[in-house]
């Protein structure tokens, strides 16, 4: 599913309405914290997983947007105000994410990377 529109929504949540007009609504911290980049989650090379290290310092730029740019037509890839943008979040990751919102669920990237 593509989305309609997507805005930033009371400096708080990332509001994504659907082609099917449903609405999701994701916490920019809690989007932040599922990026799925390597730096953030680590990744597998040669059969070889690396996990990224704990992050050692938190700052409130880590949850604000600079910017937004589609990558095709199939995910977003967003600029946080502290200088990381190498996460790209497809739209079914999206989706996954919004059903996650409601445990703060941490996502098994396993199955969606």
């Amino acid at each position: 599913m593509i989305p309609k529109t997507i805005k930033i929504k009371d400096k708080a949540a990332l509001e994504i309405i659907w082609e099917d007009e449903s609405v999701s609504l994701i916490s920019l911290k809690y989007l932040r914290d599922e990026c799925p980049c390597a730096t953030c989650k680590g990744e597998t090379v040669l059969l070889k997983a690396y996990r990224s290290p704990a992050k050692k310092m938190i700052t409130p730029e880590m949850y604000m947007i600079k910017n937004i740019e589609t990558v095709g037509e199939y995910a977003i890839q967003i600029t946080w105000k502290d200088g990381h943008n190498t996460g790209i979040f497809t739209y079914e990751y999206l989706q996954e994410l919004d059903k996650g919102l409601s445990t703060e669920k941490k996502q098994e990237y396993d199955n969606l990377l």
